[in-house]
């Protein structure tokens, strides 16, 4: 016999309580979007410019390039934000300085002070570097991408299902971006990138469990007829709350190492452990809930009836 975390006869009534669930939710999309107005987004260095320098080892050593040595080094230049990575399996790094202001030939400057920190350990294979311009449309083209997959989302649930349910998904996954936003602003975390990416993750395993309860509910209006709809909401939910809940706690336990990874993926991991909590809280309360709003759905569940034979709890 498995164990359950979640009783099988949980009756929460989600639907009833979705007034207190709004409140909260309005709560923190107030204070998402006064940090946003008052703190903004603390932009990486991948959405201001700078200067970008590819280093690698000279010609026959293969000793794997020490990330977090080169980072250490880099912290004492007095650069302010630099960031480090690695590719090619550890055998070359890439350093992006953001830009120094007052500093004329930047990019001759940044990498004289590189050559001296790393020495002759390592050759510069390639320096570049990035102008408002080009940051500039990296971050438009990451605003872009996140609003196409909403949209995206948004037209395959209604597909999937019936477009009152695509727009309930969109409002959810939408509140769900936006919180990851302001992630970023409360925390002061670099948004850059790799924010965009975790973004986009969100906004997947958002609309993941969206569908999961979605898919619920259709089902059960279509073998409970007479039920009314807050009570068919209440079902639905109650039933696939274990998975929910389950699913989402193992994906948090997958992620939570990310944030001992360094500095580089603990805006990524935070982003995508809020989200994961975020979602889980819109799918449940937030995008089932707001059937109850939409005209077709109502119109569709008749008022009377209870409806018997509930299904078990999966």
């Amino acid at each position: 016999m498995g164990i359950r975390f979640i009783p099988d006869n949980t009756r929460y009534d989600f639907a009833g309580n979705r007034y207190f669930a709004f409140a909260v939710d309005g709560l923190l999309a107030l204070i998402t979007v006064v940090a946003l107005f008052v703190y903004g987004l603390n932009l990486g260095i991948d959405f201001t410019g700078g200067v970008v320098v590819e280093i690698s080892r000279p010609e026959g050593q293969q000793k794997p390039i020490s990330i977090g040595e080169v980072r250490e080094k880099m912290e004492g230049l007095g650069f302010g934000e630099v960031g480090v990575q690695s590719f090619d399996n550890d055998k070359a790094v890439l350093i992006r300085v953001q830009p120094q202001e007052g500093v004329t030939n930047q990019e001759q400057q940044v990498v004289a002070k590189i050559r001296t920190a790393l020495g002759d350990a390592y050759k510069f294979d390639r320096v570049e570097a990035v102008g408002p311009k080009v940051s500039g449309e990296l971050f438009t083209s990451g605003v872009i991408a996140t609003l196409l997959a909403v949209l995206m989302i948004a037209v395959y649930v209604a597909f999937r299902f019936e477009w009152q349910y695509g727009v309930a998904a969109v409002v959810a996954t939408g509140h769900d971006v936006l919180m990851g936003v302001g992630l970023f602003a409360v925390l002061g975390l670099d948004f850059n990138m790799t924010s965009v990416a975790a973004l986009l993750l969100l906004a997947g395993y958002s609309v993941n469990d969206t569908v999961v309860v979605f898919d619920r509910i259709r089902e059960n209006r279509r073998r409970y007829k007479s039920m009314p709809l807050p009570e068919l909401i209440n079902t639905s939910v109650n039933v696939t709350l274990g998975r929910t809940i389950l699913t989402s706690s193992t994906t948090a336990l997958a992620v939570v190492p990310l944030l001992f990874s360094g500095e580089t993926l603990f805006g990524f991991a935070a982003c995508i452990l809020w989200g994961i909590l975020i979602g889980t809280y819109s799918s449940i309360f937030v995008a089932a809930a707001l059937l109850l709003y939409l005209p077709s759905i109502t119109a569709s569940a008749p008022s009377g009836g209870s409806g018997e034979g509930l299904p078990a709890q999966t």
